[in-house]
């Protein structure tokens, strides 16, 4: 038997105003500018520019005026043609792209000059064909990471070839004899083997050789010990073959393939001047549009209002002047609540980190989290780290993610709490100054830095030491 039953629940919604706010906070200053030229775009009732509020006195004369202009455009033009009079992409030349970068190619790529070397090899038609599917498979850093069983299946499905893997292999040696040295190899043992094959053979190219193909994996983690006894070479020797190994390149193809692209700048979203002590923040001009709700499309609505005659088109024509000049308003209000958020967590950031912000000096960063900043804005922990995850503060010295301020705390004997990032500057300098022939492992990183008073785990040492990019021990000895 069916029952009918009767809940009530309680759930929160974000309003879609909430969403744009969301949305708008997290957007980067480099893209802000993009976000707000979509937005006029879609919006005509949205217009660049101060605001410009009609007045109270000069409403009734205003409104004579627009009942005018009302017939002369008509609103129902704007129900079916919402961009109607709108700029739109195409209608002409645009000032701004004269700005804007293009790659330039670069006159002759990888893949073309390795075709031409290959075109003066003595080759069948046939061969030819595969070989050149084979050159079109190759990585811009010149390497073939596609199987040859692959190849084979492109071959047969593009061009009707059937080849064997023997066939396509003995082609790709072909490949792998023209310039650059190592072009066309499949692995990096392979890549460094066919350089040191191109060169003049002498008894240290010819041990450098032997090494990588019997001990390439003691040689990747730097067993050296391991390495000397299957060459039968003392230590000496064995640094001479690997300074020879060392010469030689792992990326043969290099980026002569790819189009010079432009360098990518970081634009900061806040800049910071010291004023004699006093740290002065200023929001990057490009946060702090100036929009406007377009006056023709509020007189339009007002207009409306005092219209008698209000049958079904015109109803349309004015909920359609109405939606967008909702929208309008709604994200103008958006893009002046991110610029408040924007300045009220900088704010607190700079109140955090005073005395980095007036030195430079990364070791007077003090611990700080998410719910540091979040408390003293009273906000979401969550809109702090959009804040924090996407923005750049221009110093004195230098340019800084916001996310490079934040960190864990680590205890110290005196019973403070110092940034994680002060440690890892220890850690980090420990290991510059180690001996690379007896480098530091964890555990004796742990006790050094127990020594200047910092109580940290062995683990969390490893762990700062990946997040510097720093191998383990063994990978950081040399000869």
């Amino acid at each position: 038997m069916q029952r009918i039953s009767l809940k009530q629940t309680l759930s929160q919604k974000l309003s879609p105003q909430q969403i744009q706010f969301i949305k708008l906070l997290q957007v980067p200053t480099a893209e802000l500018e993009t976000r707000i030229e979509e937005e006029l775009e879609a919006n005509p009732a949205l217009e660049e520019g101060e605001d410009d509020e009609i007045g109270a006195d000069s409403e009734n004369s205003d409104s004579e005026k627009t009942e005018e202009r009302d017939d002369e455009i008509g609103l129902e033009d704007y129900l079916h043609d919402e961009y109607s009079g709108y700029k739109m992409a195409g209608d002409g030349p645009n000032p701004d792209d004269e700005n804007k970068q293009t790659p330039i190619v670069s006159g002759s790529s990888l893949l073309e000059r390795l075709e031409n070397q290959m075109g003066f090899r003595k080759l069948s038609e046939r061969e030819q064909e595969i070989a050149k599917q084979i050159i079109g498979s190759i990585d811009a850093d010149g390497y073939l990471r596609r199987e040859l069983e692959a190849i084979s299946n492109d071959l047969a499905f593009s061009k009707n070839i059937e080849a064997e893997y023997d066939e396509l292999e003995n082609l790709l040696f072909e490949v792998q004899k023209l310039d650059p040295p190592g072009i066309g190899a499949r692995d990096l043992k392979e890549c460094l083997v066919l350089q040191l094959k191109r060169k003049k053979s002498d008894p240290i190219r010819r041990k450098a050789i032997e090494l990588l193909e019997s001990s390439f994996n003691e040689f990747s983690k730097k067993h050296y010990e391991k390495i000397q006894k299957k060459l039968d070479v003392d230590a000496e020797e064995l640094k001479e073959i690997i300074a020879e190994i060392i010469k030689l390149n792992p990326k043969p193809g290099g980026s002569s393939d790819v189009a010079q692209t432009r360098n990518e700048y970081i634009i900061p979203d806040f800049i910071i001047v010291n004023n004699d002590g006093d740290l002065e923040i200023s929001l990057n001009s490009r946060n702090a549009p100036e929009l406007r709700v377009s006056r023709s499309y509020s007189e339009m609505f007002q207009a409306y209002d005092k219209s008698p005659k209000k049958d079904k088109g015109m109803k349309q024509a004015v909920s359609f002047v109405k939606q967008k000049l909702d929208a309008a308003k709604w994200f103008i209000d958006a893009i002046k609540q991110r610029q408040e958020t924007l300045m009220k967590t900088m704010n607190a950031i700079v109140q955090f980190q005073y005395d980095f912000f007036l030195e430079g000096d990364e070791g007077k960063l003090r611990p700080m989290i998410l719910k540091d900043i979040a408390e003293r804005i009273n906000m979401d922990i969550s809109t702090v780290s959009r804040v924090a995850n996407s923005k750049a503060v221009q110093t004195e010295f230098g340019i800084y993610p916001l996310k490079f301020f934040f960190s864990e705390g680590i205890a110290t004997d005196s019973g403070e709490d110092v940034s994680s990032r002060e440690v890892k500057q220890m850690l980090k300098r420990f290991i510059e100054e180690e001996d690379k022939k007896k480098p530091l492992s964890d555990d004796k990183l742990e006790k050094l830095l127990k020594t200047k008073g910092y109580q940290i785990a062995r683990r969390t040492v490893a762990k700062y030491r990946e997040q510097l990019g720093i191998p383990v021990a063994r990978l950081r000895k040399e000869l």
